[in-house]
């Protein structure tokens, strides 16, 4: 689970708790099931109405997705660096073929990555391998961005839709002006909870949540990339060390990967003499 996802979310429904708290005893005067239906359903039926409805469900299975720690991190790209740097060794030692009896006997092995050990297989130059791999990239890249798309628009549509539960809640408070008016202010109050609600719905879920797709979907691109890199490498049956430092100039130097600290973690440190 993605702890900072949950912690942010939940600090900023504190802060709106807690302010109510602090300012009134009277918490049911925050509660509107008509607003919520208003405003929600409203961004719905405008997101459902603008795009495909198809990616408008796609985009809303992005949101409980946010809570789950993205699989993708620094160390995982030092792995990536790792692995193909391994393979790099097998193709030396043993030859293409020896590649694909390791990937069909791997269990849920990445598409992306069944990809380029294919082209790699298949024959392909590095020259022609890299193309097809961005392009596959580039292409996963725009598929996630739709998402962010639809989601940015709803946190821009939910405020509209709580500005019109406001208008439509004036409009009756209007027409029964002429009667009680020690009902104008509750009902003031119950019109202005539909425009609270759009914008909490479009800065607290939306917005957070568009940004996030967007961000691991940059990350997950260049994880395509560096492995990208390393495919047209191995295409090329270059040495595994020209592999590594290849790979390491994309990455930061705190987790660059190092073939001479993983062979000496494997041997162990070099036994002392004992004194005479």
């Amino acid at each position: 689970m993605s702890i900072s996802t949950l912690l942010g979310f939940l600090f900023g429904v504190g802060l709106f708790v807690g302010a109510i708290a602090l300012s009134t005893d009277n918490f049911i005067a925050f509660v509107s099931l008509p607003s919520v239906i208003l405003v929600g359903g409203g961004t719905l039926a405008s997101a459902f109405i603008g795009y495909q409805a198809r990616y408008v469900i796609l985009a809303l299975r992005e949101l409980p997705q946010l809570l789950v720690k993205p699989k993708i991190d620094r160390r995982l790209l030092t792995l990536e660096t790792g692995k193909i740097i391994r393979w790099g060794y097998l193709v030396k030692k043993h030859g293409i073929l020896e590649l694909e009896r390791e990937i069909k006997a791997a269990k849920n092995r990445d598409q992306f990555l069944k990809f380029g050990v294919n082209l790699v297989i298949t024959g392909y130059p590095g020259d022609d391998v890299r193309p097809m791999l961005m392009a596959a990239a580039e292409s996963k890249f725009q598929r996630t961005m739709v998402s962010s798309d639809i989601l940015k628009n709803m946190a821009s549509t939910a405020p509209a839709f709580g500005m019109i539960g406001t208008l439509v809640g004036l409009i009756i408070m209007l027409q029964t002006l002429g009667g009680d008016p020690a009902g104008l202010g509750p009902g003031l109050a119950v019109a202005l909870l539909t425009t609270l609600y759009g914008v909490l719905m479009a800065r607290l879920i939306f917005m957070p949540a568009a940004s996030k797709v967007e961000q691991r979907a940059g990350i997950q691109r260049f994880r395509d990339y560096l492995v990208t890199e390393g495919f047209s490498m191995l295409a090329d049956h270059k040495s595994p060390r020209f592999i590594q430092d290849k790979m390491n100039s994309y990455l930061d130097p705190e987790i660059h990967y190092s073939i001479d600290k993983k062979k000496k973690s494997k041997t162990g440190a070099a036994p002392r003499r004992r004194a005479a």
